[in-house]
């Protein structure tokens, strides 16, 4: 009979063996972005992990102190630069609610709308990149298809793809094209059946299952303590959505679901970004049913930067239009937390104003830097194949992240 090992037999010690430390990243193609994981392998299987995501410097807040209220904007833009129309509406929001304005009603329409196409757009993006990195090509076209195609909208209404620089304090640039609501029909009607190409290739592949199923789980009690927000805490069974929660904009006016998980692993988050994207059609849908007639921007030019046709025409508009260019506009003093529905979770913007034309401190809420926190925990003891598909599902953002 074989000799039975030691209870306290540490295989590494007993044959000189140790953990393989590799780097990954910070430029790998599958971060996305410029993070480093630092791997402590044994064999395959990771026995520890460190995220480093401080190699993007960013210094958003700083760089937002030495700007403008207005010139804010562009960096915004930077965070999640998937979903930029969505970081705009949140910072503007911010400063009218520390300056005390309310948009008008279909300003307020077309933030939602455009900020819904966003979440769309990075729902495609996030969904499409995972299933290439798991050597699904065909599913990840038929995603990118449509999220060109939204972002033909997008691109209607302010002339951008990508940064869109669409928001401002007490307004928009612009209002909707002519003909929006047709082109709108008819690109839901073509994500519709790519969306439903997508799920028939995906959802219940035996190869693709394996891959996402139990990998990366997290209960909801450890997703609320590592302050999860967005689909990660939604794929974990918490039905927490800012929209509904904390109702902004008009998002009480129109009817839309929830979707939940119950293990909070990859295949889970997958799930409820999938469905997620049905549900910003249905709410764009709606808002273009509901919406009025009516300015865009609030008739102040004290806050709205005037165009330059109404700035060439009245004196009073020319002042502010002036002052507001070489000062920057003159937010009253005090303090202000405003957050919203991002696309990876709650992005939240505190403010601080001492009454000039910049602001004293900027400070921003990032939905996925404490989600990034917990990778180390989803990870260990799984394969280093596994770590691809968690990263991709929990969906980190450098610029967002790395602030």
């Amino acid at each position: 009979m074989s000799e039975q090992p030691k209870k306290d037999y540490d295989f590494h010690k007993e044959h000189h063996t140790e953990l393989l430390t590799v780097n990954m990243g910070p430029s790998h193609p599958a971060t996305h972005g410029t993070v480093k994981f630092m791997l402590a392998l044994d064999g395959e299987t990771i026995e520890n992990i460190e995220v480093d995501v401080g190699y993007l410097h960013r210094g958003f807040e700083k760089e937002c102190e030495a700007q403008t209220w207005t010139g804010v904007f562009p960096y915004t833009d930077r965070l999640d630069y998937l979903a930029s129309v969505i970081n705009n509406v949140g910072y503007a929001m911010t400063v009218e609610k520390l300056i005390g304005i309310t948009t008008p009603e279909r300003c307020q329409y077309i933030r939602v709308i455009t900020s819904e196409l966003a979440r769309m757009g990075a729902h495609f993006t996030c969904l499409g990149a995972g299933a290439l990195e798991l050597g699904a090509l065909t599913a990840f076209i038929y995603f990118v298809e449509a999220r060109e195609m939204v972002w033909d909208l997008i691109e209607s209404v302010c002339g951008a793809r990508l940064t869109h620089n669409y928001v401002r304090i007490g307004g928009l640039t612009s209002d909707l094209p002519d003909g929006f609501a047709g082109n709108v029909k008819t690109t839901f009607k073509e994500c519709r059946r790519l969306w439903i190409d997508f799920d028939k290739l995906l959802t219940k592949n035996r190869i693709f299952l394996d891959r996402m199923r139990d990998v990366g789980g997290i209960s909801s009690a450890d997703a609320k303590a590592w302050g999860f927000t967005g689909p990660c805490l939604r794929a974990a069974g918490v039905p927490y959505d800012v929209r509904r929660a904390e109702p902004y904009l008009v998002y009480d006016r129109v009817d839309f679901e929830i979707p939940v998980g119950e293990t909070g692993d990859n295949y889970d988050r997958f799930q409820v970004r999938l469905e997620e994207i049905e549900q910003s059609m249905r709410i764009v849908e709606q808002c273009l049913v509901q919406m009025p007639e009516g300015p865009v921007n609030v008739n102040n030019p004290e806050w709205r930067q005037p165009s330059k046709d109404l700035s060439s025409g009245n004196i009073e508009y020319m002042i502010h239009h002036f002052k507001n260019v070489l000062e920057g506009i003159h937010v009253p003093k005090g303090e202000a937390y405003q957050a919203v529905e991002g696309a990876n979770g709650e992005l939240g913007y505190y403010i601080v104003s001492n009454g000039s034309g910049y602001p004293v401190k900027m400070r921003v809420r990032p939905p996925c830097f404490p989600i990034t926190s917990a990778l180390p925990m989803l990870i260990k003891g799984r394969l280093i194949a596994d770590l691809i598909p968690t990263f991709d599902m929990l969906n980190l953002i450098g610029g967002e992240c790395d602030r």
